[in-house]
């Protein structure tokens, strides 16, 4: 069983900045991808940034040049470091992985990350 713990999120006011870290622990194999979603009151949860096995990135536009995805991968830990953030990046934010040729998938049970005005 593989549980996925998030810590980090909070209150802060815009255009300040909180890092998201989620740990990994249990039956991993052949992890694949580590990433972070979040769903906003009343939206459909969506991809915020993924980072694959061999270090390749990805970041939703809307994030894109003030969130940075990362691992540690001897601790199967990701990080998010949040920039900038404004009060369009309210949500619950969930950590993700992928493992055994993206056959599995686990997520985390979020964390809120809420910024005022």
């Amino acid at each position: 069983q593989v549980q996925l713990v998030e810590s980090g999120g909070g209150l802060v006011q815009a255009g300040g900045s909180l890092r998201l870290s989620c740990a990994a622990s249990g039956s991993i194999f052949n992890i694949n991808a580590m990433g972070w979603y979040r769903q906003a009151p009343g939206k459909q949860r969506e991809l915020v940034a993924t980072i694959f096995r061999g270090g390749t990135t990805n970041y939703a536009v809307s994030v894109k040049g003030r969130f940075t995805i990362s691992r540690d991968n001897a601790k199967n830990t990701v990080y998010l470091q949040m920039n900038s953030l404004n009060p369009e990046d309210t949500a619950v934010y969930y950590c993700n992985l992928r493992s055994d040729s993206f056959s599995r998938e686990y997520w985390g049970q979020g964390t809120q990350v809420t910024v005022s005005s």
